[in-house]
This record gives C-alpha cells, sequence and structure tokens, in this order.
C-alpha cells in the first residue's frame, strides 16, 4: 500500500470531529487524510476500522450513481488511513445547516435534524431547485440505508459554492466513515457473521438514522418498511435498479489490504441489508402499486 507520509504536506486544515486530518499534495493535488479514531465502543479494537468505510461507502455511492469524493486506501507510517481528494479547492463547501440558516422567517436550528423540519427546510430554500435537492435527499438516504450510516446529518453533506459566478451545486457525497459498522473488531465480525441473532440485530435494530422523527432516530427498516413518505418510495424505485451487488463486491475484493474475515463481513453485511431492508420494502411498493391498479 502507499506511505501516504512519505508525500509532502500541505498548510491546508480541515474541521470535523471524526479523527485527525492532514492535507498532502498528490500529482499537484490537495488530498485529504482521515486518521481512524479511537474505537470507543470497544476496548478490543485499538482504532476504528472507518477508513474501510469511508473507502467502501464512497465507492458504493459513485457505483450507484451519485457522486462522491473520490478515496484511497493507503498507510500512514503504521496505520491505515483513507485518502480522500479534496473537492473544495477553488469553491467553498458549506453544509446543508448553513443553507437551513439562510432562511430568513424560521426559528428553526440549522444543525437541528427532525426530518420535518429537514423537508420544510428544503421547500422553503430558493438556492437549489427544490425537487432536485428532494429527490437528492431522499436517493443520498436509501444508500445510507444500505450501508448502514448512523451519522448523516446536517453538517456532512451539503454544496459547493463559486464566489466568482456566485453558483451554488450540490456537493459530492462525503464522510461514509461512521457506515459498516467500523467498530467491529474480528471477534465481533465472526461472532454476527455466525450467529444469525447477532445478524439480526444489525439489520432491523441498528445502526439507526441520525435522522429523527419526534425526537427518535429513524429505524431504516421500519421506516422503508411503513412506505409512509411518497417521496422516499420514489427514491427506492430509482435507486434500487442501480444497485448491482457484483459490482460493489467487486469494490469490496479490491480494496487494498482488506483481510478475508472483512470482507466476507462487508459482502455479508450488505446483501443482508439490500435483501431485508430494501428489497423487502421495494418488494411491498410494488405490491401495493400493482393492486391499486386493478
Amino acid at each position: 500500500m502507499i506511505d501516504y507520509s512519505l508525500f509532502s504536506h500541505s498548510k491546508k486544515t480541515y474541521s470535523g470531529a471524526n479523527g485527525a486530518k492532514r492535507s498532502i499534495m498528490i500529482n499537484g493535488e490537495k488530498w485529504m487524510i482521515k486518521f481512524p479514531t479511537k474505537a470507543t465502543l470497544n476496548e478490543n479494537l485499538s482504532y476504528a476500522n472507518s477508513a474501510y468505510s469511508e473507502y467502501i461507502g464512497c465507492h458504493i455511492f459513485n457505483e450507484i450513481g451519485i457522486l462522491a469524493q473520490e478515496t484511497m486506501i493507503g498507510l500512514y507510517g503504521e496505520k491505515i488511513v483513507v485518502a480522500c481528494k479534496d473537492f473544495a479547492t477553488e469553491r467553498e463547501l458549506n453544509d446543508f445547516a448553513s443553507l437551513k440558516n439562510q432562511i430568513i422567517d424560521t426559528n428553526r436550528n440549522g444543525y437541528g435534524t427532525e426530518l420535518e423540519e429537514i423537508l420544510m427546510s428544503i421547500e422553503e430554500q430558493s438556492l437549489i431547485e427544490k425537487n432536485v435537492l428532494k429527490n437528492y435527499f431522499w436517493d443520498m438516504f436509501i444508500v445510507d440505508a444500505l450501508i448502514g450510516n448512523w451519522d448523516r446529518h446536517n453538517g456532512n453533506w451539503g454544496f459547493l459554492y463559486d464566489e466568482k459566478t456566485d453558483c451554488l451545486e450540490i456537493a459530492p457525497i462525503f464522510d461514509c466513515g461512521s457506515s459498516l459498522y467500523p467498530q467491529a473488531d474480528n471477534i465481533m465480525m465472526e461472532k454476527i457473521l455466525n450467529d444469525q441473532n447477532e445478524m439480526n440485530a444489525r439489520i432491523y435494530n441498528r445502526p439507526t438514522s441520525a435522522i429523527q422523527m419526534n425526537k427518535h432516530r429513524i429505524n431504516y427498516f421500519d421506516f422503508l418498511a411503513s412506505l409512509n413518505n411518497e417521496d422516499c418510495n420514489e427514491a427506492l424505485k430509482r435507486i434500487m435498479p442501480k444497485i448491482q451487488m457484483d459490482q460493489i463486491y467487486e469494490i469490496i475484493n479490491t480494496a487494498p489490504g482488506i483481510t478475508d474475515l472483512q470482507s466476507r463481513f462487508y459482502k455479508q453485511i450488505l446483501k443482508e441489508r439490500k435483501e431485508r431492508i430494501l428489497d423487502y420494502a421495494y418488494n411491498k411498493l410494488l405490491q401495493r402499486e400493482s393492486g391499486n391498479r386493478l
């Protein structure tokens, strides 16, 4: 694997709470090195596997057709890290919370994660075409459900602003490091793979979404299977034909340095989440629509 500690460093700094970050130059372009955080939920794991979560998660978004940041796995000294190409070198990255804050007649907090507030903000803002932004939000939600992202909040998705042209566009997906159970060590991976009750818990109970309804985090299975949100249902119909599991497995197979156990774990988790969350909701939706046409 590439050792990124050997590359020249840039003085650019990055914000965010999830681990240390450094800027390096690769072929004249800035890349952000994300270091793994301490695995606070698992004392047996020295560092979280967030580098692979970031790498695989972003590659899955790109494979499905939703633009995400470019990522590469490598080393920084002895640590496995993920390098993320800096897509905000000429334009300013603004998070969704900043878009919420530009709505004058509101008392809503920009970082509030109640679903109703988010959807109202999408309708009330005037900087991005409403249907485009709404569809993007729900498409992102569906893929986050697939990869088990428990930390997609208003501060880690957003927009790129060009000060020269005064243009604003949706930024590439970034910050997928909280997906695919980054704090599962080898013992936990084996346990989940060999115990259906443990697997069921990771499919139906956790992780939940950072987005809330009535101050409770959304359960991905319950929400999608309810078919209660028509915009979410439409996103499900858009995204499902684009999910090609063979291509996703190839992303995992070719990830530098990945172990056989990690590979089996990620592939099985994604297979189960697709079949038992997304496929279930999608087939239920198609059956409902077919019945309505009779």
